[in-house]
């Protein structure tokens, strides 16, 4: 069987794949991980990044001895892996991102970092800060919203994969956006999509950006007719 790794999104962990893990493992060997910072594994000592957390994939994939991997990446994990796309084409096979912001500037970088304030969510959605407390013992969670706000803000500086850099990864791409995305547009999917050279373009309808909101079964089945299509 193949190997597929199965990357969450920022503020995530690995637990949250275990429904898509279950739906995929009768066909591939599923992996998943949590990035630094994340579902309890340790802080790193240098700030969060699109490049490091990329360095994460390669890392695991060094570590298990895997030389190549079709990749679904969540979110955050979509951009680290068409990060990794780029840099390191040969260990990718074929990836599939879901809900994933391609482009930032400051203005939307601002907003989302207006979104992760500790104190606002304890207050105002107290069951979400529980969540993030227990998804993330024994890190503190609110050292993770504020590495997080500070990899937002420096996107929105410069962000990490420019439009034109899209255009020299060949890599077989399927982006994946929910008809109900209110954190990434259809516009920033689409300018991406058409500049990647190998791309495929699905919508998920009835889809908001969280993942528990996801039809796991659609959302494998998408996987499966695009990672078994033949070149």
């Amino acid at each position: 069987m193949h190997h597929i790794i199965l990357l969450h999104g920022a503020l995530g962990s690995k637990d949250q794949l275990q429904p898509l893990t279950r739906a995929l493992e009768n066909e591939f060997h599923v992996h998943t991980f949590n990035f630094s910072g994340h579902g309890g594994k340790p802080f790193p000592d240098i700030a969060f990044s699109i490049p490091f957390f990329s360095d994460q994939i390669t890392q695991y994939m060094h570590e298990t001895g895997i030389a190549q991997a079709y990749i679904f990446g969540y979110s955050m994990g979509g951009y680290a892996a068409m990060y990794l796309a780029k840099h390191q084409p040969e260990k990718v096979n074929k990836l599939i991102t879901l809900a994933t912001k391609f482009h930032w500037d400051e203005k939307n970088a601002a907003r989302e970092v207006k979104m992760l304030d500790g104190k606002t969510i304890q207050e105002k959605i107290p069951a979400f800060a529980a969540q993030l407390q227990q998804r993330h013992a024994p890190n503190d969670w609110l050292q993770l919203l504020d590495k997080t706000s500070q990899l937002l803000t420096d996107l929105g500086k410069q962000n990490t994969l420019q439009l034109s850099a899209y255009a020299t990864i060949n890599t077989p791409c399927l982006l994946l956006l929910g008809d109900r995305d209110k954190m990434v547009t259809m516009e920033e999917t689409l300018d991406v999509y058409k500049q990647l050279p190998n791309a495929q373009l699905g919508i998920m309808p009835g889809t908001p950006h969280a993942l528990e909101q996801v039809n796991v079964e659609l959302l494998v089945e998408m996987i499966k007719v695009f990672i078994n299509e033949k070149a």
